[in-house]
């Protein structure tokens, strides 16, 4: 983990954290992944840094927006992405 990332001193011995080895970590406790959390996962290709985004006013259809929101939490991130997608392959087309 970088310093320069974090706003307040850790009380973490990151070093001893560093040194562990996969094999030494307790992963008792963490919940088992199912098949509901990968369906509400976000991919992202090329692994391309996040862009800072822009908050702005649009007008979206109502039923379009119910629809969205109805998916549950994540969902402005979800119309980023297809908007994205549809940018980036008009793009590839015009290129």
């Amino acid at each position: 983990m970088k310093q320069s990332t974090m706003t307040k001193k850790s009380h973490t011995d990151w070093k001893r954290v560093d040194a562990l080895k996969d094999t030494e970590i307790d992963l008792s406790d963490t919940p088992e992944l199912t098949p509901k959390m990968f369906a509400r996962a976000i991919v992202r290709r090329r692994l391309k840094p996040v862009l800072r985004k822009e908050q702005l006013t649009l007008r979206i259809d109502s039923d379009v927006l119910d629809w969205y929101r109805k998916k549950g939490p994540g969902y402005q991130t979800r119309i980023n992405a297809l908007l994205r997608a549809y940018m980036e392959e008009h793009q590839r087309k015009s290129a």
